[in-house]
C-alpha cells in the first residue's frame, strides 16, 4: 500500500486512509491532542496525575499527556500501581522506569501490599475459593481505589488513564449485558457524574484511538514495552466481550467506532437522568477510610474485610 498523503510505503490502513510511518504518527498525535482540547480534559492550573503501568496504552497516554503538559506549562507526574503479579507487573514496571528516566517524568509507585496488606498473587486463590470473586474483580476494586487515593494525596486535580476506544466499547456493552445502565452514565472522555472532593476526575486522552493504533504508535516510537497480557485476563468477563466485539469488527470494519459514537449520542441524556437521581441522595462517606461511597463502607474496605487483609 502507498500512503494517501505521500509516495512512501504505508504502515497503517484505517479510517479510509493509508499512512506511512510519519503520517501515522502525525495522525495519532493530532487526534489525541484534539480530544484533549475538544473535551477540555486538561487545563492550565491543573496538577495532572497520569496513571501508567508500562503497557502500550498507558505509555502512549503518558507520552502524549507529557507533551501536552509541557507545551501548555501544566504540572504533571506519573503514578503506577504494583498489584503484585509475579512475572508480569515487575517487567512492565522495569520498562516504565526506563521510559520515565528517558523522558524526565517523575514516577510514583505504590503497591497493593503497601495499601491493602498483600499482593494479588497471594490474595487471588482465597478470593476465588472462599468468596467466588475473580482476580480481575479484586484487582479492579483495589486498583481504582489505589489510584484515586494516591492521586488525591499527591494533590492531583486530574487523573489521566490510558483507556482507548476498544476499552470504552467493551465497557459499554458489558454494562448493557449486565443491566448496569447507571454505570454507563459515568463513562465518556471524562469519567463520573457528580463532583466530589474525594474523587479525582478521570480523563481519557486516547478515547478515540483503537487499541491496534496505540500498539502501532508504541512500536513506531520505539517504546520499550512488553505486549503480553495480564495472566489473569482470561478469567474476566471483559475478555469474553472483547473477543466477541473483535469478531464483529472483523466482519464489519468500523463497528467499534459505531458502538462508541452511538453511545456518545445518548450519553448526555444518561448523565442528566442519573444525575437527577443522585441529587436526591447525598453522598455517604465510608466509616472506615472516609472515601465517598453509596453505603456505609466503600467497596475496597468491604473487600478488605471479606478477605481479612491486615495492613502491614
Amino acid at each position: 500500500m502507498q500512503c494517501s498523503k505521500c509516495d512512501k510505503k504505508a504502515v497503517y490502513q484505517g479510517q479510509g486512509q493509508n499512512y506511512c510511518k510519519n503520517h501515522f504518527l502525525e495522525y495519532f498525535e493530532s487526534k489525541v491532542t484534539k480530544t484533549i482540547s475538544r473535551y477540555d480534559l486538561l487545563q492550565h492550573g491543573d496538577r495532572v496525575c497520569i496513571a501508567t503501568s508500562g503497557g502500550k496504552d498507558s505509555l502512549a497516554a503518558l507520552y502524549m499527556t507529557s507533551l501536552y503538559c509541557k507545551k501548555y506549562n501544566i504540572e504533571y507526574f506519573a503514578l503506577a500501581i504494583d498489584e503484585g503479579i509475579s512475572g508480569y507487573r515487575d517487567h512492565t514496571l522495569d520498562d516504565l522506569k526506563i521510559f520515565c528516566e528517558k523522558y524526565d517524568i517523575k514516577l510514583n509507585v505504590v503497591s497493593f501490599k503497601e495499601k491493602f496488606g498483600d499482593t494479588l498473587d497471594n490474595i487471588k486463590d482465597k478470593a476465588i475459593k472462599e468468596h467466588n470473586k475473580k482476580p480481575c474483580t479484586v484487582c479492579g476494586i483495589f486498583r481504582r481505589t489505589s489510584l484515586n487515593r494516591t492521586a488525591r494525596e499527591l494533590g492531583a486535580t486530574k487523573l489521566v488513564t490510558g483507556h482507548n476506544l476498544d476499552d470504552e466499547a467493551q465497557s459499554y456493552i458489558m454494562n448493557l449485558l449486565l443491566g448496569n445502565m447507571s454505570h454507563n452514565a459515568s463513562l465518556g472522555p471524562i469519567t463520573g457524574l457528580n463532583d466530589n472532593d474525594k474523587f479525582v476526575p478521570r480523563v481519557k486522552p486516547l478515547y478515540f484511538m483503537l487499541e491496534k493504533e496505540t500498539r502501532l504508535f508504541a512500536l513506531l516510537k520505539g517504546f520499550k514495552v512488553d505486549f503480553a497480557e495480564c495472566p489473569n485476563i482470561n478469567m474476566s468477563f471483559r475478555a469474553v466481550v472483547r473477543d466477541e466485539i473483535n469478531a464483529i469488527e472483523n466482519k464489519l470494519p468500523g463497528a467499534k467506532n459505531g458502538i462508541v459514537n452511538s453511545f456518545l449520542e445518548i450519553l448526555p441524556t444518561l448523565k442528566e437522568h442519573y444525575r437527577s437521581q443522585k441529587k436526591k441522595r447525598s453522598f455517604n462517606y465510608c466509616k472506615r477510610c472516609g472515601d465517598a461511597c453509596s453505603g456505609e463502607i466503600c467497596n475496597a474496605c468491604r473487600l478488605e474485610e471479606e478477605l481479612q487483609l491486615v495492613k502491614k
